[in-house]
């Protein structure tokens, strides 16, 4: 049966895309597009197409596309079990664990629905949306944690976003496919690698500043009103950093989406005969019906997470420092990550550093400036300040992946670097679980010992 029936679609048209429309005024896919596609199910629409009802035939045929349509469909049933154990009085640690599992497959279905509302809409528009659903699950999260005033949990899970993205799925690509491409010399285009790391460089250095403020004027303090003052001054400037990380992430779009676009579309796939169209699957109305409520259950089941992650962290004896940095990241993104790492295994590197890298950049110079500013106008003092290690961490991280990347090509050996920087730097939040070193459920505080009083 064809796989395109115009009932599918609110205006009884369908919709293609060419290789002719997808370079030039038409739809374009992105890394995070082909990434999130290697996990999709092409549906069989035989049975719904039997059924007589033209509005439950749509209803029936989007619900498949939607929920069926994922290979991590069933993962899915989290989703009801997370609410029923919140209503029920099931323990925390339950709860954060069934919300966290069905954060995976939304956080992949919300990538597909962008993608699809992007056939109607143009490039531009699609781009936007991508980039701005491409990291909705944290900043959600990190929306949430502010409202409970938990800024180290914002803090904790938005720089584990980060080296997750750099280490981690970068690594596991770059190992799995050098092992899978032994005998070839995997090269990939260093123009895209080249614009991500500059942002983050200048991410990192908008990080570093507040922290070596703090040192510098603590130094010279000796009193608490030189204290406040201090404290004051590096939540001024860090505002003013996020304000030029969000103007940098502004240019960044209109590099991506307009003047450069070239650098960032993603070679796809092409059947032997090179005639296969993709086609949009559901109307335009229905995938923004679709999109508003995914937001709405990450949005409850991000709400769960922020809300037990402390009880979690004292049932399973481990730091909030730890599950924030290092598990969060990882079931929050692992279909992003699972993507790239199986075009890696394709000798796709482009496609796998444009994964890891523009989600990493994304967080970096958009998703932690617009928590802080966020964080400002509820009348909350998150700053750039993310302490000594946490910022040591980050910038050794930025400098490691922008080394391993600088000719231009890859193999095992870079791989096994990035994962083993992931596990000592993984390592070194586990241990510190010292009453001396951090506050309550395992969270430092944002002051160090030379007197800085807490935000």
């Amino acid at each position: 049966m064809d796989s395109t029936q115009p009932w599918l679609l609110e205006n009884g048209s369908v919709k293609k895309l060419t290789r002719e429309t997808r370079h030039g005024h038409g739809h374009s896919r992105t890394a995070h597009n082909m990434s999130a596609s290697s996990l999709r199910r092409k549906s069989d629409r035989a049975l719904v197409s039997k059924v007589p009802c033209s509005t439950i035939r749509k209803f029936l045929a989007n619900l498949q596309e939607v929920i069926l349509g994922t290979k991590l469909a069933i993962l899915f049933i989290a989703i009801p079990f997370a609410i029923a154990a919140q209503h029920l009085g099931f323990s925390r640690p339950w709860v954060f664990s069934l919300s966290l599992l069905g954060l995976i497959p939304l956080a992949e279905r919300v990538s597909f629905l962008t993608e699809q509302i992007a056939f109607y809409t143009g490039p531009t528009v699609g781009g936007l949306l991508n980039a701005t659903c491409g990291n909705a699950t944290e900043l959600i999260i990190a929306i949430f944690a502010l409202m409970d005033n938990k800024v180290d949990v914002v803090k904790y899970s938005l720089l584990g976003s980060i080296l997750s993205n750099l280490l981690l799925v970068l690594g596991t690509s770059l190992l799995c496919g050098g092992i899978a491409n032994v005998s070839v010399e995997q090269k990939f285009d260093r123009k895209q690698a080249d614009v991500n790391t500059a942002l983050l460089l200048l991410g990192l250095l908008c990080h570093v500043l507040p922290l070596m403020y703090r040192y510098a004027a603590g130094s010279g303090e000796s009193t608490a009103a030189d204290a406040l003052s201090t404290t004051k001054a590096i939540l001024n400037l860090s505002r003013a950093n996020c304000v030029v990380m969000l103007f940098a992430y502004l240019a960044y779009l209109i590099f991506q989406l307009w003047t450069h676009r070239h650098i960032f579309e993603a070679q796809e796939e092409e059947n032997e005969d090179g005639s296969e169209e993709e086609t949009a699957v559901i109307g335009f109305w229905s995938g923004m019906i679709w999109l508003f409520g995914m937001t709405a259950v990450i949005s409850l089941l991000s709400e769960y997470l922020v809300d037990t992650i402390e009880a979690a962290s004292t049932s399973w004896g481990i730091s909030v420092s730890f599950i924030s940095i290092i598990v969060l990241p990882i079931v929050g993104n692992a279909a992003e990550h699972a993507g790239a790492v199986i075009f890696a295994f394709k000798n796709k590197l482009d496609i796998t550093l444009g994964v890891a890298l523009g989600s990493a950049t994304q967080i970096a110079v958009f998703v932690v400036p617009m928590s802080v500013i966020v964080s400002w106008i509820v009348g909350i003092k998150m700053n750039l300040d993310f302490n000594l290690i946490e910022t040591g961490s980050l910038a050794i991280t930025i400098i490691a992946v922008a080394f391993t990347l600088q000719d231009g090509t890859s193999h095992y050996l870079k791989g096994v670097v990035l994962l083993l920087c992931y596990f000592v730097i993984g390592t070194s939040f586990y241990v510190q679980t010292s009453p001396h070193a951090h506050g309550p459920n395992g969270i430092r505080p944002i002051s160090s010992n030379i007197g800085i009083v807490r935000i």
